[in-house]
Formats: structure tokens, C-alpha cells, sequence
């Protein structure tokens, strides 16, 4: 072999080697680019927080299967309820930040930190992408006394804590919700909790208490029926049905109470927020495809559920206001929540009348997705 060939050949080597380790460096600067580059390999995996059959589940599935479908993702989805979601956001907390394995939650996960089941901040340690509300409702059976909810304002505050309200659980959402239209409106209910919202519903139609609580979608068919009468809702309006019935908001009744409407229920998926910025916006981009496919639509609308997209900043600055929320009912209602809860200043939450001059907090990086 000559010189040059020789030198040709160690010159080929050594590029062959550069161009190895090139690629190989590029590899290790940019793992989320190559990751993002084969997302998914495999099945993703989706933890609902709440039992089966019930409204978090149905629409974490129904966003699975429309996402997959949309996608041609494999995505399994399994349940670990516990601890208002501690349990299943504790198991995709120890999971490999891949996006393999998401979060089914509902309401912004807000209550695990109030109520000191953790301690991450779910609305910046996570990204939480918002597909759908279900607005609170108060309803009455159709022979009761009570024809508005001025008559049970009025009442309340003529008898405090007399009146009774069922609810899905101590500490809930539904509970929650009661407790803030109470608050706004200045009286004084006798919270009666059960195992959920439809045996709180049926609760309140069979007379065990004077109002039932829940979400609208739990009464609209009762409601339709003419079984319920619907005090008030906590949409962001009145909804007037096929019939001309009007159901009021109670952001008529009470003025205050628009400036947080809707309230109630939310349906989020939440994803570890450190994971790759490319895959990031593959899952963003994939929530937002399935939330507004027709499939996903129709089954709100069978369901009484109401559209609520939001992914980003908007999403974020919801789940810092609804926690801030939480945070200020439960400590003024200590008693009826029954459990230890922690404050404001513990959380590094403001006021909720000073929340909209605390927003974005010191420190908050919006997520990195279009």
C-alpha cells in the first residue's frame, strides 16, 4: 500500500470516527429532540386519579381513545383512585419523565397540596391541559317550598345551618363548591357528604335533604324530567333548555361570583413538566386534536359537560387561581372540611381578591409550547 493510501485510509478512519462522535455528542445534547423524533416507540400509559365509571374516568377515556385514534398511539388507561389523586400523581411522579406515562386528573389536582397530600405545586411543576368543565348545581325536588334560590338564601339566613345540602364527599369538589356559593352568599348550610355525586343527587330527589348538590350533568336528566328544580348552576351564564327552560347562573344572583365562573368540576390531563420541550408540544398538540374532535364534542353534549380547552399560560394561571380558591374556603371552613389544612402563606398562594395582581408569581416560566 503507498503513503497515500495509507494516509487516505487513516484519513477516512478518523472522519468516520469524528462524524461517530459527532452524532454521538448530539445524541447526548439533544436527547429530547431524538426522543421527540420517535415518540411514542411503545404504549403510553394514562393514570386516572377517581374510580371507574365515574365522570373523570369517562373522560379520560374518551380523550385516550380519541387521541389514539387520531394519533395511531396505543394508550392504556388504568385507575388508582386514593387520597383526592395522591395516589395515582404519586405513581406518575416516580415514573421515568418520558411521557410514557401521563396523569387523568381532575381539577387541577389543586386539592393534594391544600390538603397536604404533597407538597409539588401542580400548576408549575406540571403541565395540566384542560379539556372540559362540569359546572356545580344546586336543585330541589319539584314539590319543594323552595322556588328559587333567593328562597333559600333568605331562608339560610333567617335559620343558619338549619338547611341541608348533599354533597359528593367531605373535602371534595362539590363540597367545595357549596361551601364558596354559601360563603358568597353570606348563610350557613348543614353539608350532608355521600360516595359521590349521583347518590348525593338522589339524596336530595328522595327528600333526605332539602337541596341536593352536585354537578349539573348529574341532574340535567331529573332536571329535563321535571324531578329536580334548578336553583342555580355555576356556568358562566344561564343555559336555557330545548324546552325554554331557563337554568340561572349564579352569577346573576350573585354579582361576586362571575369573576370565577365556571366553577366545579375540570377534567385535565397533567404532565410532568420536565419532560422533553419537543414531546411537550407532541402531547399538547395531541390533547388539543382529541378535545376538539367531534367524537369528544358528542359526548359532552350527551353528558351535560361543557367545552373548557385550555393548554399553556391560560391553563397554568386557572390552576393557580382554583388553588388559591381552595386554599381560602378550606381554612375558613376548618370545621366541615375535618382534616388538617394548609394555609395561603404556607403555599405561597395569595388572597383570592388579590390574586390577579400576583399573577404570573415571581419565579413562574410559562411552559415551552406554542
Amino acid at each position: 500500500m503507498t503513503d497515500d493510501r495509507k494516509h487516505l485510509t487513516r484519513r477516512a478512519i478518523l472522519a468516520q470516527g469524528a462524524s461517530a462522535t459527532g452524532l454521538a455528542a448530539m445524541a447526548i445534547t439533544m436527547p429530547g429532540m431524538a426522543l421527540a423524533q420517535n415518540f411514542p416507540r411503545r404504549p403510553v400509559t394514562l393514570v386516572v386519579m377517581y374510580a371507574a365509571g365515574g365522570g373523570t374516568d369517562a373522560i379520560m377515556r374518551k380523550l385516550a381513545d380519541e387521541m389514539a385514534r387520531a394519533q395511531g398511539w396505543t394508550i392504556n388507561v388504568v385507575n388508582k383512585p386514593g387520597a383526592v389523586g395522591g395516589v395515582a400523581t404519586q405513581y406518575v411522579s416516580a415514573a421515568r419523565p418520558d411521557g410514557y406515562t401521563l396523569l387523568g386528573a381532575a381539577n387541577y389536582n389543586r386539592f393534594v397540596r391544600v390538603l397536604g397530600h404533597a407538597d409539588f405545586v401542580p400548576w408549575q411543576d406540571w403541565l395540566p391541559m384542560k379539556a372540559a368543565d362540569a359546572p356545580a348545581s344546586w336543585s330541589v325536588r319539584a314539590d319543594s317550598p323552595f322556588q328559587t334560590m333567593e328562597d333559600v338564601i333568605e331562608e339560610a339566613k333567617a335559620n343558619p345551618g338549619k338547611l341541608t345540602i348533599s354533597t359528593s364527599g367531605t373535602g371534595g369538589v362539590w363540597h367545595e363548591v357549596s361551601l364558596i356559593i354559601a360563603n358568597m352568599a353570606g348563610i350557613e348550610m348543614k353539608y350532608v357528604p355521600y360516595k359521590g355525586g349521583k347518590p348525593a343527587t338522589l339524596a336530595g330527589l328522595q327528600g333526605e335533604t332539602d337541596v341536593a348538590g352536585g354537578g349539573l350533568h348529574e341532574h340535567i336528566d331529573l332536571i329535563r324530567s321535571g324531578e329536580l328544580r334548578n336553583l342555580c348552576h355555576a356556568s358562566t351564564s344561564d343555559i336555557t333548555l330545548d324546552d325554554g327552560k331557563v337554568l340561572p347562573s349564579i352569577g346573576g344572583i350573585i354579582p361576586e361570583a362571575q369573576k370565577i365562573l365556571p366553577v366545579g368540576a375540570t377534567y385535565n390531563f397533567m404532565v410532568p413538566r420536565n419532560l422533553p420541550p419537543e414531546v411537550l408540544q407532541q402531547l399538547a398538540d395531541a390533547f388539543r386534536a382529541a378535545a376538539t374532535s367531534d367524537g369528544f364534542k358528542e359526548m359532552m353534549e350527551q353528558n351535560f359537560f361543557q367545552p373548557g380547552l385550555l393548554v399553556g399560560e391560560e391553563a397554568d394561571r386557572q390552576g393557580a387561581l382554583m388553588e388559591t380558591i381552595t386554599a381560602d374556603i378550606f381554612n375558613k371552613n376548618q370545621d366541615a372540611i375535618g382534616a388538617e389544612v394548609r394555609t395561603a402563606e404556607e403555599l405561597g398562594l395569595p388572597a383570592p381578591e388579590d390574586f390577579d395582581s400576583w399573577w404570573p408569581p415571581q419565579g413562574y416560566t410559562p411552559p415551552p409550547i406554542s
